[in-house]
C-alpha cells in the first residue's frame, strides 16, 4: 500500500523553528508576547486592513465577533448554510437562531437573491436579523458587491468567514476585508496554520480592541483580576504566533502551489464528461485551498462521488464530500432556512480532492490515474 496522500496537510516553510525557539529562549510561552503583536501586525498589513486580534480558532474569532455586535440570546444571524458547523456554532451559543441561506451556482456561496428575501420576510415577521455571516467557500470569494449592497440597505453588519479563503481576492480586495468584520482560521489543514488559531480583522480599532480584551478573559487594568463582563480564554499563544510568523514568508507560495494543484487537475481531468470544475469569474481571484470536483454522470451510475471517494481510499488517497448544508444538519433541524436545491445538488455531486502544497507530482499523477480509471470503466 502506497504513502496515505492526505487532502491537505500542513505544510512549513523552514522559519517556523526559528521563532518558537525566540519564544523557548525568551521564555514567552503564555498568550502573550512579541510574537503575537508581530504576527498581527503583519497579518493585517498582508490584507491591507488596519486592525487585527490573534485568537485561538476561526470559530473563536466568529464567536467574539456576534458577541462584539450585540448578538443575544432570541436573535436572528443570517449564515450561508453551505458552510463548515464552525460558521454557525457561535450564534448557537450565544442563544441566537442561525436563519440559513442557500448557495448560488456560479461561486457556491451566499445567493443575494435568496438573502434578500430572507432579509425581507424575518422583517415582515417582526425579527430583524442582528448580522449576517457570509462565506468564501474552499477559497472562492463571494459575489460581495450584491451581497454587501443588500447588507447595507437594510443596515445590517457583516460578518466575513474568510476561513477557508486567505490570500483570496475580489476586484483587487483581500477577502476577509469587505465586510465589517472578517475572520481567518489557521487550523492545521488550513493553508497557512499556527497549528491552531485564527484572527479577527476589521477597519474598526475599538471592536478589534474589544476582541483582545474578551479573549483574554475580560481582565480590566487593575493590579488583581477585575471582570466587570463575560470573556473567554480565546487568545492566540506566543509560540503558536510564532510558528504564524514562519508561515506569512511562504503564503503568496502556497498559493500558487494550490492554485498549481487545481489548473494540473483541470488540465488532466477536463476532457472528461463527468467531471466538473468551479470556475473563476471575473474579477475573483481564489487561493485554491481545496480543488473541488462535481461528479455527475445522469446516465451512467456506475460513477458517483461516493463510488470515485470510495475507488480513491482504496489506493489509500484521502477525499471528502463537500460540506454538507447545515439546513440538513440534524442539530439545525428546526432553523429556518430559505433554500433552494443548489446546496443539496453540490453535496450529492461534489467531492474535494488532495491539494496540499506540498502534494508531490507522483501523488497528484496517482489521484489523477484513479479517477481516469474509475470514469473510464464507467463508460
Amino acid at each position: 500500500m502506497n504513502k496515505r496522500i492526505y487532502l491537505s496537510s500542513p505544510h512549513m516553510g523552514g522559519e517556523e523553528l526559528k521563532y518558537v525557539k525566540e519564544a523557548f529562549d525568551t521564555n514567552w510561552i503564555s498568550p502573550v508576547g512579541p510574537h503575537i503583536n508581530a504576527f498581527e501586525k503583519e497579518l493585517a498589513a498582508y490584507n491591507g486592513i488596519a486592525h487585527c486580534a490573534a485568537v485561538s480558532s476561526g470559530t473563536a474569532a466568529i464567536h467574539l465577533a456576534l458577541v462584539i455586535l450585540g448578538v443575544q440570546a432570541g436573535d436572528e444571524v443570517l449564515c450561508s448554510t453551505f458552510t463548515f458547523s464552525g460558521s454557525c456554532n457561535p450564534i448557537a451559543y450565544l442563544g441566537a437562531t442561525p436563519v440559513f441561506i442557500d448557495a448560488e451556482s456560479e461561486t457556491w456561496n451566499m445567493d443575494p437573491d435568496l438573502l434578500e428575501e430572507a432579509i425581507k420576510d424575518r422583517i415582515s415577521k417582526g425579527k430583524i436579523p442582528k448580522a449576517i455571516i457570509m462565506v468564501h467557500l474552499y477559497g472562492m470569494p463571494a459575489k460581495m458587491n450584491e451581497l454587501m449592497k443588500i447588507a447595507r440597505t437594510y443596515q445590517i453588519p457583516v460578518i466575513e468567514d474568510a476561513a477557508e479563503a486567505l490570500g483570496s481576492e475580489y476586484y483587487g480586495k483581500k477577502s476577509g476585508t469587505l465586510g465589517d468584520i472578517g475572520i481567518y482560521s489557521f487550523n492545521g489543514n488550513k493553508i497557512i496554520t499556527t497549528s491552531g488559531g485564527g484572527a479577527l480583522v476589521s477597519q474598526n480599532e475599538d471592536w478589534v480592541k474589544k476582541a483582545r480584551f474578551l479573549a483574554t478573559q475580560a481582565r480590566e487594568d487593575a493590579p488583581h483580576y477585575e471582570h466587570s463582563e463575560i470573556g473567554y480564554n480565546y487568545r492566540l499563544s506566543n509560540i503558536c504566533a510564532g510558528i504564524g510568523l514562519g508561515q506569512l514568508r511562504v503564503l503568496d507560495r502556497r498559493i500558487q502551489e494550490r492554485r498549481t494543484n487545481y489548473e494540473t487537475y483541470k488540465h488532466e481531468l477536463g476532457d472528461l464528461n463527468c467531471i466538473s470544475f468551479l470556475k473563476e469569474p471575473t474579477g475573483f481571484f481564489s487561493n485554491r485551498w481545496l480543488t473541488t470536483i462535481l461528479v455527475n454522470s445522469p446516465d451512467n451510475q456506475l460513477i458517483n462521488r461516493e463510488s470515485l471517494r470510495l475507488a480513491l481510499e482504496l489506493k489509500n488517497i484521502d477525499s471528502r464530500p463537500v460540506w454538507k448544508p447545515m439546513h440538513l444538519q440534524p442539530v439545525f433541524k428546526n432553523a429556518p432556512h430559505y433554500a433552494g436545491k443548489v446546496s443539496e445538488k453540490l453535496f450529492e455531486c461534489g467531492l474535494c480532492l488532495p491539494s496540499g502544497s506540498n502534494l508531490s507530482q507522483s501523488e497528484i499523477s496517482m489521484v489523477i490515474d484513479v479517477i481516469r480509471k474509475v470514469a473510464v470503466k464507467s463508460l
